[in-house]
């Protein structure tokens, strides 16, 4: 028996590997652990087999490629298990075959399975999104098609030249251009700003409806052409005081008229009614450089000319423009470009391209409000309700903002009143001689406080009398160094309502400066002296009788108080950097 454990044991370490004799004593050691060894892997061995009996059955008749991999498409042989030798247990886990996984996965399963089989059925509350022949619960054209809204870059100019490029939908209408603008050139939302269609090559501007869609005016422009992001304070002044764009001779209306102001916006805005606006203009004739005085009739169907006299019988009337596909211009410069008798000139073009202006309708007015009353009945005429939707939707929107919003600088006139803090308590000052004797006090006090201030000191770097000479230089309304006309082509960009202004260096007298304002459709010119007493330097319209340190207190106290000025100061003229 000892003989035979001997034998087995030198042909187990002659398999493994050639070692160096050992004692006896070691050896009869070795033999005891060789023993246990044995009897532990059978042990393992027959666990194994229990628990995966088909991959100990798999392990000795599948053939092995590299890293213990089955060979893929080679099916294991049939009857091959009959030829293999017998081994031991040892031998079995020396040649460390692996064990496969798939058995274990298939018992995974089958365990899986009787779980939820032993689990009460829950029925399918939607049998019919189950099956392979139902109907999808949506039908397919049911929802609308999912389009990519078309965007397209727009480049739009300043007053100062400077140009931004903005990228907007294909929908986007010029009043969301011009928020938009606002927006991203941080300016004051007053609901007065206007994008204006320029053509420089045509000598011709407009600025465009608040409900104009911006590509598609910008698809009847020319490359030449630009848009221009200025104010308009005269958009919708109409609406405000119909009565001053609208003279009594100008205008015959279709039913008599009560006189008011809305029953004559009323007229205009009922499409059932026929308003007509009626007198001489200059009419440039096609195709030559001279111009002919005829009797005009705009109407609802479009403007007409008189071939005899002042006579508005249909066989008398000449068509010369539709309302419907055209558009109304200014003229930029009518006498230099197209040699025309005023300055009040204006035309009709029609909604296309257009590089000549051979086909431009041009007339000309006597003066600003004929201008001005021409040009608002064509757009009240054209687009009538959309106008007054137009200006109604900023007033709509007011209770909705919270009161948090930026406010309006933009003084309004009602706002305004003169008031006397004397007391204890503030009241408002009705009797205007007594205002006005407010206003002279208060011009004396402002210089007191002035002068005081001299005395005691100023936390300013700056002298006093420097400050007061530079200070009004940061103000929007300060347009520094610019000419008479210049300031009078900006006042009329930017509308010629009641109390427009602006200020701008003397070119007569280098010391002083000069109010610009606005009144009745007509600019003046009021001149700021300067006036110096004990070393103070003092500013005056009035000639010395109401003074004020600087220019700022100077225009905020005519925002206030009308003093000489035909009508108090109310909008600025303004130019932004976009």
């Amino acid at each position: 028996m000892d003989q035979a454990e001997q034998t087995s044991a030198q042909g187990t370490g002659a398999l493994a590997a050639p070692r160096l004799p050992t004692q006896p004593g070691r050896l009869k050691s070795h033999q005891e652990d060789d023993v246990d060894l044995e009897t532990l892997m059978d042990d393992m061995n027959t666990s194994l087999e229990s628990l995966y009996p088909s991959c100990s059955m798999q392990s000795d008749t599948v053939p092995l490629c590299q890293n213990g991999q089955h060979t893929r498409g080679q099916p294991p042989p049939s009857g091959s298990k009959s030829h293999q030798p017998q081994v031991s247990p040892w031998q079995k886990v020396q040649r460390s075959q692996p064990v496969h996984i798939l058995a274990v996965r298939r018992l995974q399963e089958e365990d899986q399975q009787f779980r939820t089989s032993s689990l009460p059925a829950i029925p399918n509350p939607f049998p019919e999104l189950c099956g392979p022949k139902s109907p999808p619960a949506v039908p397919p054209g049911s929802l609308p098609p999912s389009q990519d809204v078309a965007k397209q870059d727009v480049k739009v100019f300043g007053e100062d030249g400077t140009c931004k490029v903005v990228e907007i939908l294909t929908d986007m209408t010029a009043r969301d251009l011009c928020q938009l603008l606002v927006y991203k050139s941080h300016c004051v939302d007053d609901n007065s700003w206007a994008l204006v269609e320029h053509h420089p090559q045509l000598g011709i501007e407009r600025c465009l409806e608040d409900h104009e869609l911006v590509v598609q005016v910008e698809s009847t422009m020319a490359s030449e052409s630009k848009f221009l992001f200025r104010k308009n304070y005269a958009k919708y002044e109409f609406f405000k005081n119909p009565t001053t764009f609208f003279p009594e001779q100008m205008v015959t209306l279709c039913q008599q008229s009560n006189g008011s102001q809305t029953h004559l916006l009323q007229i205009f805005l009922n499409s059932s009614s026929c308003p007509e606006v009626q007198g001489f203009l200059h009419v440039k004739e096609l195709g030559r450089k001279s111009w002919k005085k005829l009797y005009m009739c705009l109407r609802r169907s479009g403007l007409y000319c008189s071939t005899k006299g002042v006579s508005k019988e249909p066989r008398h009337l000449q068509f010369l423009a539709d309302l419907e596909d055209c558009s109304v211009f200014s003229l930029i410069s009518g006498k230099k470009q197209y040699s025309a008798p005023t300055d009040y000139g204006f035309c009709i073009k029609t909604n296309k391209l257009m590089h000549d202006s051979k086909e431009l309708r041009l007339l000309c007015a006597e003066d600003e409000q004929g201008r001005t009353c021409w040009m608002t009945a064509f757009r009240l005429l054209k687009y009538g309700v959309l106008l007054y939707q137009s200006y109604r939707l900023p007033q709509q929107k007011k209770p909705l903002l919270s009161s948090f919003s930026t406010p309006v600088r933009s003084v309004s006139e009602n706002s305004l009143v003169a008031m006397d803090f004397s007391g204890q308590t503030g009241r408002v000052i009705e009797n205007p001689a007594e205002a006005q004797s407010a206003a002279l006090e208060e011009g004396h006090a402002w210089r007191k406080r002035s002068t005081r201030m001299n005395v005691l000191g100023s936390q300013s770097p700056l002298h006093p009398s420097t400050l007061s000479t530079v200070i009004h230089r940061t103000q929007q309304w300060f347009h520094g160094r610019i000419s008479r006309e210049e300031s009078h082509r900006i006042i009329k960009q930017q509308g010629l309502v009641d109390g427009l202004f602006l200020l701008r260096d003397s070119q007569s007298n280098p010391k002083a400066f000069v109010l610009t304002l606005c009144h009745h459709q007509k600019i003046k010119n009021f001149q700021i002296l300067p006036y110096e007493e004990d070393g103070q330097m003092f500013f005056s319209l009035d000639d010395g009788n109401t003074r004020f340190s600087d220019l700022i207190q100077l225009v905020d106290f005519y925002q206030l108080n009308k003093g000489v000025l035909p009508c108090k100061l109310k909008h600025h003229c303004i130019r932004v950097a976009l």
